[in-house]
């Protein structure tokens, strides 16, 4: 009887220091989220709102021309691919967003990020777990993610990012740019999000497990050797067919004038020119 006390009076304890302290926890949580949502809209407001409006509602221009698109439900891991990678802001509107060095640092971006994860649901910042290959449990499971993701890479990259990743020329004058640079964060959030001409792979077509193993492919081909010698850019046999006619040809285009010039005849006529 006394023990059925004192395991009431313990779990009553509990719930009440439960009680008393989760909810102060949640309230500071969530103050905390709305400060760095406040930060996030005034870096927003002075960095983002000329080109997609105050509410990142998205901005028209009188002859009907999107100006910005709208960011509302894009998420968290739209804002953190695209400024991270130096996308944006953009110079200048053009075919192509250039990837340069990031205007702006990780606390700003996870702060942007936020602003425009509260104008409407959409997808996260993927968790560390999710992207990086090193986080599997053993080197054998980490294999077979790499095989896995071979697989799924060369049925839908492979059209856009070449066989080895190098990237490709596009419509319109775009480019898929190489992603052998890429941090594996940022190839998860293109993946989830579908920058530009690309598609978007939602977990619903490629689930985080594959999408984890495509990066731990991407990864792997880092680390391959050029059997080769020379990759030329590893675009495969166009360029291999260019540098082979180009030098090639001019070899042997050289080495006829060589000939040409060394012939009986040709020493006459510079004898006679001679005289």
């Amino acid at each position: 009887m006394a023990g059925a006390a004192v395991l009431l009076v313990a779990l009553l304890s509990t719930g009440g220091a439960y009680a008393a302290l989760a909810p102060a926890s949640q309230a500071e949580q969530e103050k905390d989220n709305a400060a760095l949502v406040a930060e996030g809209k005034e870096l927003f407001m002075i960095n983002c709102s000329t080109c997609h409006g105050s509410n990142g509602e998205g901005i028209t221009t009188q002859n009907g021309k999107l100006y910005g698109p709208s960011l509302i439900g894009v998420g968290a891991a739209s804002v953190d691919f695209q400024v991270g990678t130096g996308r944006m802001p953009m110079a200048q509107p053009g075919a192509q967003v250039e990837v340069k060095d990031p205007s702006f640092n990780q606390d700003e971006i996870d702060a942007m990020a936020a602003y425009v994860a509260s104008l409407g649901p959409g997808p996260a910042i993927p968790d560390e777990e999710q992207y990086d290959p090193e986080t599997y449990a053993s080197e054998k499971e980490k294999e077979e993610a790499v095989t896995l993701g071979g697989q799924i890479f060369l049925t839908n990259c492979t059209a856009c990012h070449n066989f080895t990743g190098a990237g490709g020329a596009m419509p319109r004058g775009g480019e898929a740019p190489s992603i052998l640079n890429t941090d594996p964060k940022h190839i998860y959030e293109a993946m989830l999000t579908g920058p530009q001409s690309m598609d978007t792979f939602s977990d619903g077509n490629i689930s985080p497990e594959e999408k984890k193993a495509v990066i731990s492919y991407v990864e792997s081909m880092k680390e391959q050797p050029d059997y080769g010698g020379f990759n030329n850019g590893s675009l495969g046999p166009v360029t291999e067919g260019i540098v082979a006619w180009i030098v090639g040809l001019g070899v042997l285009v050289a080495f006829a004038v060589w000939i040409a010039s060394h012939t009986t005849r040709t020493n006459q006529t510079k004898k006679g020119s001679a005289k």
